[in-house]
């Protein structure tokens, strides 16, 4: 595996939940916005239906919060929320058309998502819709984005997106060495408190992230690392 190239300035983050970034691409935000580099979150939904035993109404605002709080830590003050339904999000035209005004908007270099296979590796447990579902579509807008004749009405085309990296995707091609920036991801996961709560479980967001950023680091022969997939686009 290669080292993510460096060599750009502006990246938009998209996953479907509120969390989903400080399950370990958080550090990695992390190192590139310490570079100088501006880095956006763009979330499918609003996390609303994430926390059994609250209500909806409640949860979203909630865990909106909770993201925002746990962006700041890592140097993000852009995040977008989509508004599409948590747990029922739909491969469509909508979807996509949101992301390709996102991409226009803040006109990245990169894009980065999560893993949009049906399972957490092979043979692992299988992975959530919504993550499936906007994993892919960010993929798509990317070229969505590009065409000026899709969606006109939403400003210039933005060709300038060179890659897509997708976390946790099976077989890595790339990692980031996040040594450095470890502390800032712990502490943005922590920040979503009540969702951890919610799960009921002794989840502890310093165990899993180190274990996690030493099995990347072991991979690639660093002590802590994040492995992603890269998609030429």
């Amino acid at each position: 595996m290669e080292a993510v190239p460096e060599d750009w300035q502006r990246a938009v983050a998209v996953v479907a939940h509120p969390d989903d970034l400080e399950y370990g691409l958080a550090g990695v935000v992390a190192r590139w916005t310490a570079q100088g580099k501006t880095v956006a979150y763009v979330l499918g939904t609003n996390g609303e239906a994430g926390i059994d035993g609250m209500a909806p109404e409640q949860c979203g605002p909630l865990r909106e919060e909770e993201e925002r709080r746990g962006a700041a830590i890592v140097g993000v003050t852009e995040v977008e929320f989509l508004g599409h339904p948590d747990g029922a999000v739909e491969h469509s035209m909508a979807l996509r058309k949101d992301l390709c005004a996102a991409y226009r908007r803040h006109r990245p270099d990169v894009v980065i998502t999560m893993n949009f296979g049906l399972t957490w590796g092979e043979g692992g447990s299988v992975n959530h819709l919504d993550h499936r579902i906007v994993g892919l579509a960010a993929i798509d807008a990317c070229r969505d984005a590009s065409n000026r004749w899709l969606y006109p009405e939403l400003g210039d085309p933005w060709q300038g997106i060179g890659a897509a990296y997708v976390g946790s995707m099976d077989p890595p091609t790339h990692y980031v060495d996040v040594a450095g920036t470890l502390a800032q991801g712990i502490a943005s996961l922590e920040e979503h408190r009540a969702y951890i709560d919610g799960l009921g479980s002794n989840f502890d967001p310093a165990t899993f992230l180190t274990d996690f950023a030493r099995s990347g680091g072991t991979a690639v022969g660093c002590e802590y690392a994040v492995l992603l997939r890269r998609y030429q686009v």
